[in-house]
């Protein structure tokens, strides 16, 4: 499972650095270019995690968050863990 929380009409697609919150615990802050109108971001969003984890898109699914901006997202089976992933996994401290 992969908690995130997703910044949609970002300037490109990335992962970002952990956000903490009280509420939902620490997520990975993941940003895309989609805006947040019927469904578009979320579609964008299962597309970049099929991408960097080499998978089809039908194998990432959101489990939980589907209208909001916190989501769970299931990747089946990943093939490659993302270079990306881990630089934006460090600490938050050493993050921009």
């Amino acid at each position: 499972m992969l908690f995130c929380q997703l910044q949609p009409n970002a300037s490109r697609d990335e992962f970002s650095c952990p956000v903490c919150s009280d509420k939902y615990g620490e997520r990975l802050k993941i940003r895309v270019t989609a805006p947040p109108i019927d469904g578009k971001a979320n579609a964008h969003l299962i597309k970049f995690l099929a991408a960097q984890f080499g998978v089809a898109k039908q194998a990432v699914r959101i489990v939980s968050g589907d209208g909001a901006r916190q989501k769970t997202v299931r990747i089946e089976n990943p093939q490659q863990l993302p270079v990306a992933l881990a630089i934006a996994a460090a600490p938050a401290q050493l993050c921009k």
